[in-house]
Order: structure tokens, then sequence, then C-alpha cells
């Protein structure tokens, strides 16, 4: 039997069975709750930073951001990103290459090499309090942002430099927070009926 998750027993009253009807119950497969395994680990969400988390990535877009005037709705700077765009490409493909990845699992936040599966660092959701964006990290031309997640002391326990979209990923890492505690609660309660 099942460690966790929900047994869905449905009642059918037109079941034939060489040609008598008869009253049964089926009981169908068990059910998991979203994103959560009793045995496994399973990984919600993989994120590679943009080039946005390096000194020259910042330095790309401070020159990007530097003249705000616009004409036809593009600032007038942008046309230094088609000067250097061989530099961010080569950034990239070194940061594919030699960078880290951050993983979000069902049970913490890891951090690995971008090739391979060495992890570098992980915190696990119960431990997480509050997930801040830094509001100083906000880079506008790369839609990026530095995460920051604390313990309920205020320690850091994780950074996440260059996060693309980071009031998305933010989001995720809460939910993902907060589903993983429901959920804790629940095999909790499970297990004391038994």
């Amino acid at each position: 039997m099942p460690t966790s998750g929900i047994v869905v027993s449905v009642p059918v009253r037109s079941l034939l069975w060489y040609g008598f009807e008869t009253e049964a119950m089926l009981t169908q497969k068990v059910q998991a709750i979203s994103g959560v395994s009793p045995d496994f680990e399973s990984i919600v969400e993989e994120l590679y930073p943009s080039i946005a988390c390096t000194g020259i990535g910042e330095f790309l877009n401070r020159l990007y951001e530097c003249i705000p005037t616009k004409i036809w709705g593009v600032k007038i700077s942008y046309v230094f990103a088609l000067a250097t765009a061989p530099l961010g490409a080569a950034i990239y493909l070194i940061l594919k290459v030699v960078g880290t990845r951050y993983v979000i699992t069902n049970r913490s936040v890891k951090q690995y090499n971008s090739l391979g599966i060495r992890q570098l660092n992980s915190v696990p959701l119960a431990q997480i309090a509050d997930v801040s964006i830094d509001p100083d990290s906000r880079q506008v031309f790369y839609k990026t942002g530095d995460i920051r997640l604390t313990n309920a002391a205020g320690d850091t326990l994780l950074l996440i430099r260059g996060v693309p979209y980071p009031d998305r990923y933010r989001q995720v890492i809460l939910e993902t927070r907060d589903a993983r505690g429901l959920v804790a609660a629940s095999l909790a309660r499970i297990q004391a009926r038994k």
C-alpha cells in the first residue's frame, strides 16, 4: 500500500459482467498530490541566469540604458547593443559552460554547475522564510534581478543573481514552499490516523 496519495473510489451502477448488471466500486490508481512524492524529489523548474549576473553584463546594461531618449519607441542607446552583440553572445556561451544553474524541486532550491551534476549549494524549502528581490539589482535592458532567500533570523541562505523576470521566479519559489508545507502537514495528519 502506498504511503501517501489519495485513493479515489468511484461507485459504478452500470458495470456489465457477462451480461449481469452489478453494483461495484472501482478503485482508481493512487493519485499523487501534485508535485510531491514521499520517495522522490521532483524538479519544478530549472533556471540558467542571464549574462546580467556578470560584471560585463552589468556594464552592458548601463551602456544600453545611458541615453533615455527614444525615436519611434526605441531608445537611441540600443544601437550599442548591435555593436556589442558578439561580446554578449560570447559571455552567454561561457556561462553555459562554466556558470551555474538553479533548480527548484519539491523539497529544496539547489545550485549546480551549468554542465554536470555537481551540486554547489542546497536550501531546503522548509528553511526559507522570505524570498525577496534586491531592489538595486534590477536591470532594465535584461529584465533581470537578484533573488535573496532568507531564513527566519534574516540570514541569507542563497543569493540567485541575474534571474530573468525575477517576480515570476520569486512567485514559483513561494508557491512551491507553501505547497511543500501544506503537503507535509497533510502527510502528518494521514500518518496520525493510522
